[in-house]
């Protein structure tokens, strides 16, 4: 009986301490909910952001490795139409007027940025002529293999990059045989481009290698040699095992996920040169995109934690009167998260702590979003001029080409800017920047745009706007600047080119790439000026 007694009052105890309030049971449900709500959001944007960085990167890399593949190719052209052009004109002139052609051919050299030399051969591979003159080689037979090799050819001929065995310079050769007027085979004319020198090719894709981020880009040949990279020690170096430069050499081009020879997983866009068999390889390290989703994770439990600290332990008090404004906020949070909803302006509620709680959830949405959109505003912005940034300046010209509107591009640089940075530093520098911006934007109106392109160039777009126009828009800025007073203890001036479409040209690449030929024009010509290049012949 007394054993009965006592296993009856542990079985009352028993089901005592079962017993659960539903208050506590009501809090429980909605704190795990709350909790839940908050993991899957977080788990959903760190794997959409993710995703999303990688993808985007990826494209970002290809449209680079594809516009810089088109403006090799575009430079190797021009190369070979500008001595096709004099090769046309030498049929007229007689060999033995050495005096003529010695000047006819720096004259050539000189008018452009091609080539670093250039050599005219008769029909019986002798040297006539050369620029920079060379006495040593005048009368000389062709010794190279690649002049060889081009004179033999009797055709157009772009060479390997090969290294002078004794300069070491590695070259790349260009050439165009000379016919008369009958068909007659009078000899070649062919320009030496020293890629590691001063010259168009190297201006274009030697310097700008490796941005602050850990982009960087590098060059090869059609057997995976090095020629351009950040680390020039390695250029030079065959890298032909990297997967990338693999499919390169298989004529593939695309963008992946790759490791490369250091083991470094990164992020890949890569393209080939048509006219010369090179790659263009645009590289990303697939770090940079982690660094950035974390900092983007970390910010958003900054600014999350203890808004949802508070609001737990709100629902833990009054959990039963609460219920309703919980399940509203799961769902807010929920649909904020995928994007479906923008948030809600805030009304008064009749119950203070459910008021508060819903003050505070907002909030931390709203810094949330605030987070979101300052990372894609620094994605299209230049942190130190806050102009717009050369991604925005390459979507907006692509849009008003699609859209057909007519609109003038000023491509500006400073002169001697070089000179400022080594004599006031880089801080000084960086106040001349920023002080040009600011008067480039007070020029133009809201719906231009104006970007900062890198290093110590600008580019406007001007919508609605013929070049004549935009002449003077350039030259109101070149003025201003001119007589603005600096930040440094010095005059700064500009240089200033500009292109109009449809006028000059009907595609992005080729139409900054003219703007930028008569940027080059007007520093040749004595630097603070502005040229409008002239009417392309279609």
């Amino acid at each position: 009986m007394i054993a009965q007694n006592k296993a009856s009052r542990w079985r009352g105890k028993a089901r005592k301490h079962k017993k659960i309030s539903l208050t506590a049971l009501l809090s429980g449900l909605v704190t795990i909910s709350v909790l839940m709500t908050l993991t899957i959001m977080f788990i959903s944007s760190y794997t959409s952001q993710k995703q999303s960085l990688i993808d985007n990167t990826l494209s970002l890399n290809y449209s680079s490795a594809a516009q810089m593949s088109q403006t090799l190719d575009s430079l190797f052209q021009s190369m070979q139409n500008s001595l096709k052009y004099a090769a046309d004109y030498f049929p007229q002139m007689d060999y033995s007027d050495t005096e003529k052609l010695d000047s006819t051919l720096e004259l050539i050299r000189s008018s452009s940025n091609f080539f670093n030399s250039i050599t005219l051969v008769d029909d019986k591979g002798v040297i006539r002529s050369t620029s920079p003159y060379s006495n040593k080689n005048i009368g000389m037979q062709i010794s190279s293999n690649a002049a060889k090799i081009a004179f033999e050819s009797r055709a157009s001929y772009i060479s390997e990059a090969y290294q002078s065995p004794l300069s070491k310079r590695r070259i790349v050769f260009v050439s165009e045989p000379i016919f008369d007027a009958a068909g007659v085979f009078k000899g070649t004319i062919g320009g030496n481009i020293f890629l590691q020198e001063n010259n168009i090719l190297n201006l274009s894709f030697g310097s700008q290698l490796k941005t602050s981020n850990g982009s960087y880009f590098f060059i090869v040949d059609a057997k995976g040699t090095l020629l351009f990279h950040p680390d020039t020690k390695r250029i030079g170096e065959n890298i032909s095992k990297n997967e990338i430069v693999q499919k390169l050499l298989n004529d593939q081009t695309g963008k992946e996920q790759y490791k490369n020879l250091a083991g470094v997983d990164s992020l890949a866009g890569y393209q080939k040169v048509p006219a010369t068999d090179w790659g263009v390889v645009v590289v990303s390290p697939t770090q940079t995109v982690y660094d950035q989703l974390n900092e983007h994770i970390r910010m958003l439990l900054l600014y999350t934690s203890v808004p949802f600290l508070i609001l737990t332990l709100i629902v833990i008090r009054v959990a039963r009167k609460l219920a309703s404004p919980f399940v509203y906020l799961a769902d807010l949070v929920n649909q904020v998260d995928q994007g479906k909803v923008d948030l809600p302006t805030m009304k008064p509620h009749w119950n203070r702590e459910a008021d508060l709680l819903t003050r505070t959830v907002l909030s931390a949405l709203a810094n949330f979003r605030k987070q979101t959109d300052q990372l894609t505003y620094d994605a299209r912005t230049d942190v130190l001029t806050g102009m717009t940034n050369r991604r925005t300046f390459e979507e907006v010209i692509q849009q008003w080409i699609d859209e057909q509107v007519t609109f003038s591009i000023i491509v500006i640089d400073i002169d001697r800017f070089k000179s400022i940075n080594d004599t006031y530093g880089h801080h000084a520098g960086d106040e001349v920047l920023k002080h040009i911006a600011g008067l480039i934007k007070l020029a133009v109106r809201p719906l231009d745009v104006s970007s900062r392109f890198g290093g110590e160039e600008f580019v406007v777009l001007l919508r609605h706007t013929e070049s004549d126009t935009a002449y003077q828009i350039a030259e109101y800025i070149r003025v201003s600047v001119e007589e603005s007073v600096m930040p440094v203890d010095r005059s700064v001036t500009i240089s200033a080119g500009i292109a109009e479409y449809p006028l000059h040209s009907s595609s992005a690449t080729e139409l900054f790439h003219l703007a930028d030929n008569a940027l080059y024009q007007a520093k040749e010509e004595g630097r603070n000026r502005t040229v409008t290049i002239q009417t392309v012949e279609k």
